[in-house]
């Protein structure tokens, strides 16, 4: 074979950064970064081998540096990504669901995952009941033959709790699965699979990634029948995660503890500014001892993250909106997790039909993000000034 000074010019720009042996000769403080399809393998017995990926969306370095992260924080023992938090979501519920199962869903669930139930798992013969998100066990499981039960506590939008531990213990003890959305929680508030959970999936888009550029999901067990079943999944519909994209939440994850620390404690201190003000009739955040759920949050979390909710005292979507179009550090935006503040207007997006949704007026969720608290404060008075003149 022609050596690299022999090949014309063609062959030199097709094979130009391929690299040889070792792919980290230099020893760096992050892991290589490889954006590749195709993998090279050694000999030709290795093509068809199952030791070790033979394509590039199976496993580049980068993506084994971010599960290792993600079992460690998670106490995992197997990790599969995906391309955003709800194909995480879908991809747990398809590994693990068959025609004809019955799964129990908590109402405050995450409104995608509401959807991805009522639609795709009914089409393909799986039935969805939903449960209070505050129900005790025997209303949860009443009497049915469960295969699955999906708890997202807190939830997202208005923040109730369940009893994770027995839930998952419970679960277990009818031969049912047990399936948590931990985004919240990011792997370092929340521990669910050390609480027994089965599995526990993460919107990696939000807190680990943590600068509101990139959509990555994550799936993580402890199960070996489980994580064989993931695996199987990820390689039958072709799931992949861009290595640019994982790298991003590897970087992400060396900060993460820091930043949550950060938004805990500027969200604390806009909470309970808000729940001193009289334009504001309660305020939905788990740390805070008026929480209805404040004790399950103070047994099993670490700490908080800067997402919460306030009810307005009164009012319909004209001051809800004339609250949110008066800011302006506060973006308007969906999503959370990121370095910045974001609000929205959370009614039309309540869905409920195990127990309604009742409040004083509208409810709004902030995202409070690193900025100097103050400022935030200043912002969020410019909105109820407009709240009350509107």
């Amino acid at each position: 074979m022609a050596e690299p000074n022999d090949w014309r010019e063609e062959t030199a720009l097709v094979h130009v950064g391929r690299t040889e042996g070792e792919t980290n000769a230099v020893r760096t403080v992050a892991p290589p970064l490889q954006r590749a399809s195709t993998v090279l393998l050694e000999r030709a017995e290795a093509l068809y081998a199952s030791d070790r990926p033979t394509y590039g969306r199976q496993s580049l370095a980068v993506h084994d540096a971010l599960r290792a992260g993600l079992n460690a924080l998670e106490g995992a023992s197997h990790t599969e990504l995906f391309s955003s938090g709800l194909a995480a979501i879908a991809g747990a519920l398809l590994a693990v669901l068959k025609p004809n199962d019955r799964i129990a869903v908590c109402d405050s669930v995450y409104n995608p995952t509401r959807r991805l139930c009522d639609t795709l798992l009914a089409r393909f013969g799986v039935s969805t009941r939903y449960f209070a998100p505050r129900a005790p066990v025997s209303d949860i499981f009443a009497g049915e033959d469960l295969a699955l039960v999906v708890l997202e506590s807190p939830g997202s939008l208005t923040f109730e709790m369940q009893d994770v531990a027995v839930i998952a213990e419970a679960a277990r003890a009818r031969g049912a699965r047990s399936l948590i959305d931990n985004t919240y929680g990011a792997g370092v508030l929340f521990k669910p699979l050390s609480l027994g959970v089965d599995l526990s999936v993460q919107s990696l888009t939000k807190y680990v990634c943590g600068h509101a550029d990139v959509f990555l999901g994550s799936v993580s067990v402890r199960d070996p029948e489980l994580a064989a079943a993931l695996t199987a999944h990820v390689l039958q519909t072709g799931q992949s995660a861009a290595p640019d994209d994982v790298y991003q939440a590897v970087r992400g994850l060396r900060t993460l503890a820091t930043r949550l620390a950060r938004h805990e404690a500027n969200g604390r201190e806009v909470a309970d500014w808000l729940a001193a003000r009289p334009e504001v009739a309660r305020v939905l955040h788990p740390a805070r001892r008026d929480f209805p759920d404040h004790a399950l949050w103070a047994r099993d979390f670490r700490g908080a993250n800067g997402l919460f909710s306030f009810v307005l005292q009164g009012g319909g979507p004209r001051q809800a909106h004339a609250f949110l179009n008066a800011l302006s550090l506060f973006g308007l935006g969906f999503s959370w997790g990121g370095y910045e503040s974001l609000a929205i207007l959370c009614d039309p997006q309540i869905r409920r039909t195990a127990a309604p949704w009742r409040a004083e007026g509208p409810l709004i969720r902030l995202h409070v993000g690193l900025e100097d608290p103050a400022d935030l404060v200043q912002d969020l008075e410019r909105g109820l000034r407009a709240w009350r003149e509107a």
